[in-house]
């Protein structure tokens, strides 16, 4: 057997041509055959590691694509969104203002119109009274004429006699023949 050092120094050592067997020196076989098998996947292996890499790195560059799509979609509801929402916070707003404004009109008109009522109410019953009142004096002066019609029938029967009455009657008469009179 040989010495290790000796495949060390002597890289280029090569059993004799014409020969043919294995090497059964390790260190001596490893790198070639490690050469060989590297460079085997080197050629053939590139084209299916640059594919693979191709694929991969079309992948990733759809994804970012579709993200920046999508990235992009969302931005553009969020501004549509956020249009909207300003639209109605400025629709309610003017909502709330003229609803308090019509509100306070409303407030103004119904007190107005209580202020109308009770001011007829106020009417109709000063009204009432007065009629009332003009009910009651007329009543108060018939009575008060009845009274004194009686009374001055009653005085009138006891003091008057025949030929008082009598001298009443014929100056009535006389009262209402001058009457007819100036008429004609």
């Amino acid at each position: 057997m040989k010495n290790i050092t000796d495949s060390f120094l002597c890289l280029g050592y090569w059993p004799f041509a014409g020969s043919f067997g294995f090497n059964t020196d390790i260190l001596a076989t490893n790198p070639i055959n490690l050469s060989v098998v590297l460079g085997v996947l080197v050629f053939f292996g590139k084209g299916v590691l640059s594919d693979l890499l191709d694929n991969r790195k079309q992948r990733i560059l759809r994804s970012i694509r579709n993200s920046e799509e999508l990235r992009e979609g969302a931005i553009e509801q969020l501004e549509r969104a956020q249009a909207r929402l300003r639209k109605v916070e400025t629709e309610a707003d003017r909502f709330r203002v003229n609803g308090y404004s019509e509100i306070e009109q409303e407030k103004r008109n119904l007190i107005n119109s209580i202020y109308t009522t009770l001011e007829q109410l106020e009417n109709y019953k000063n009204e009432a009274i007065h009629f009332e009142q003009q009910r009651v004096i007329n009543q108060v002066r018939q009575r008060v004429l009845q009274q004194a019609l009686q009374g001055a029938l009653g005085t009138l029967n006891s003091c008057l006699n025949n030929e008082l009455h009598l001298r009443t009657v014929n100056a009535n008469i006389g009262m209402f023949g001058a009457m007819k009179e100036k008429k004609n």
